[in-house]
């Protein structure tokens, strides 16, 4: 006899394919919404890591008896101070080092034009246009403190602001929100709190061994450069620092200008710096780095430079720095979540046969 049924599950795949059909066909509007969310979020973002990050040294304050409101206060005040004084001491040396180094690098591409008859005044040009806005933008800054740089004063003044603002906040009620956030996922299901749990020991992981390497990045190359007699030495420190984030290519870029720079100015120093771009990486990758990291966020080289790639072919710098913690978080969800999805697979496969 003939059953009038509904196949629902023909009909979820329907809407599933016309709701893909919309997405696909729209992509252009979606991926400029989804920019616009990202730049409006992404100052709190900013200051929630910030928080998120300084938070153990509030706790650690508060454990020596200090109380909370005075021991937010002296994290704020000795972060802001710190800051302040990199920026007065190291920006003036930072400005004459950029100066240095763009007259450097500019010899260095007219070498290359004169040696292999290639014309690159374009790159030149480009990049005497890039060096000069830096520099220019350093410049005012070292010389009467005003901030103009490639004309977003007003827009990079208010999200610092807002950043600097919100992460007072969070830092004054981050034990709050995390004990909210706490309650609320055991009461919905317990595992779910032990879900969020393991991503928050894997990422506070990952970001205090990002520090520290930062750090040791920092004065590592810093006086490795200084001794072979670099005139460069504290940008390439201060590049390798901050390279960090971009795992291997980072490193290598940083790497690359060294060379390039030292080849115009004597073939002792290029040597000495070929000889620490040889060394040097390797002492970070399979001494200092396991050490830093542990093996909670030992990630597969591999993998790394694949989710870099991708992250910077979606969202440019921002997507390579979130990269790394994106993965971090999959990995770790996935590892929670192995049986769950081993069981959900073999249910469909049952189903479906």
């Amino acid at each position: 006899m003939y059953k009038n049924k509904i196949n629902y599950k023909l009909l979820n795949i329907l809407i599933l394919m016309g709701l893909l059909y919309i997405i696909v066909t729209n992509i252009g509007t979606w991926y400029n919404i989804f920019l616009s969310i990202i730049n409006i979020c992404l100052p709190f973002v900013i200051a929630f890591a910030i928080s998120y990050a300084l938070n153990p040294v509030v706790r650690k304050l508060m454990s020596k008896g200090v109380r909370k409101s005075l021991a937010v206060t002296i994290v704020v005040l000795t972060v802001t101070i710190i800051i302040i004084t990199l920026l007065v001491i190291t920006l003036p040396l930072l400005y004459n080092q950029l100066v240095t180094f763009a007259d450097n690098f500019l010899e260095v591409l007219a070498d290359i034009g004169d040696k292999f008859n290639i014309n690159l005044s374009l790159v030149e040009d480009i990049s005497g246009t890039y060096f000069d806005s830096i520099i220019n933008g350093i410049g005012n800054i070292v010389k009467d403190g005003s901030i103009d740089i490639v004309g977003r004063t007003a827009d990079i003044i208010g999200k610092v602001v807002i950043t600097f603002v919100v992460s007072i906040y969070f830092l004054a009620y981050m034990d709050k929100i995390r004990h909210t956030i706490g309650v609320f996922l055991k009461n919905i299901r317990y595992k779910y709190f032990r879900y969020v749990k393991s991503l928050d020991i894997e990422l506070s992981n990952y970001l205090k061994g990002l520090v520290l390497f930062m750090i040791i990045q920092f004065f590592e190359y810093s006086i490795v450069f200084l001794i072979v007699g670099h005139p460069n030495w504290f940008l390439f420190g201060v590049l390798a620092s901050l390279t960090t984030i971009i795992p291997y290519f980072g490193g290598l870029i940083t790497n690359l200008l060294a060379l390039l720079t030292a080849s115009v100015i004597s073939p002792n120093l290029f040597i000495a710096t070929l000889i620490i771009c040889l060394i040097f990486p390797q002492l970070d990758g399979y001494i200092i780095s396991p050490r830093v990291y542990g093996k909670t966020n030992n990630i597969n080289p591999l993998i790394t430079i694949m989710m870099v790639s991708i992250g910077g072919t979606i969202g440019g710098i921002f997507g390579i720095i979130i990269a790394l913690p994106i993965y971090i978080v999959i990995s770790a969800s996935y590892r929670f979540f192995k049986n769950d999805i081993k069981k959900g697979v073999k249910k469909v496969k049952a189903e479906l046969t």
